[in-house]
């Protein structure tokens, strides 16, 4: 398969990620599970995912879709269209499957994938995660990881800003 073709491969709709979830349980895999919009790919988002990936043996990332993240995050968002997103986040090696939710939460999604292990960044506690209570009473485990301090979305949007009023100003 050629390399493109296998970042395609590792992106699934809710039918395709319950046959590879299939796949991946049958051979003892750990199953691992985080979301987000991972609109402008950083740093601190390469260090959040390889930590949830070190935690199992497959790592499924459940994406915001485009119109999910215009409702959390505001008319201006997401950045990067839908479909960047997706390979971007498929081309990581940490990451075996994406799988683009529409709703405003992941929760159908954590329902049906049934991760052994569900993640959040940030200062959410494991309670409050989305999911937790499904992952809880199946046995599952759910971690809050910490983010890596002055790397996010928000501050390089607000950066470029910044950049283009200064530039307009001289």
């Amino acid at each position: 398969m050629a390399a493109f073709e296998l970042i395609e491969h590792k992106i699934q709709d809710f039918e395709q990620i319950q046959h590879t979830l299939a796949q991946w349980r049958a051979q003892g895999d750990v199953v691992v599970f985080t979301n987000g919009c991972f609109d402008i790919l950083h740093y601190g988002h390469l260090h959040y995912l390889a930590q949830a990936r070190d935690l199992g043996q497959r790592l499924v990332v459940g994406l915001n879709s485009a119109a999910s993240v215009r409702r959390l995050k505001g008319p201006s968002r997401p950045i990067n269209d839908e479909e960047t997103r997706t390979h971007l986040l498929a081309a990581l090696e940490v990451v075996d499957a994406v799988v683009v939710f529409e709703d405003d939460t992941p929760l159908e999604l954590i329902r049906i994938a049934a991760p052994d292990i569900l993640v959040k960044g940030g200062d959410w506690k494991p309670e409050q995660i989305v999911g937790a209570d499904l992952v809880l009473a199946r046995g599952g485990k759910v971690q809050s990881l910490p983010f890596v301090a002055g790397y996010s979305t928000t501050n390089i949007e607000q950066k470029i800003i910044q950049g283009a009023q200064a530039g307009f100003t001289q």
